[in-house]
């Protein structure tokens, strides 16, 4: 299906507006209000949710193998996952997983 100009630009503008909008919703309007404990308390796990989701479809289905799942990126996973648990820093989970998929790439070519 082919789209025209004028409908690929229609469709940016309304997902900008759109992004702005949900965006605005929670940080113009609630923005100088205490939030309740209950959202703050739920809002801590944003992150932890998030970046899962991220990584998840790198890991099980990554692009540089064709979509087949890779033995250097499944392990990397698992150390960035354990040293995150160990060491409770963000930092140190990236590059032990970084260190551990170039290592894992770099051995099993």
């Amino acid at each position: 299906m082919t789209y025209a100009t004028w409908e690929i630009w229609a469709l940016i503008a309304g997902m900008a507006v759109g992004t702005f909008l949900i965006r605005f919703s929670f940080l113009g309007l609630i923005g100088g209000r205490e939030l309740p404990p209950w959202v703050q308390r739920h809002l801590r796990y944003t992150p932890v949710a998030v970046l899962p989701a991220l990584v998840a479809p790198l890991v099980a289905w990554p692009e540089a193998t064709g979509g087949q799942p890779d033995l250097a990126r499944i392990l990397a996973a698992l150390v960035t996952a354990a040293s995150g648990y160990i060491t409770r820093s963000l930092l140190a989970a990236i590059a032990c997983g970084l260190g551990t998929l170039y290592f894992a790439l770099y051995l099993l070519g």
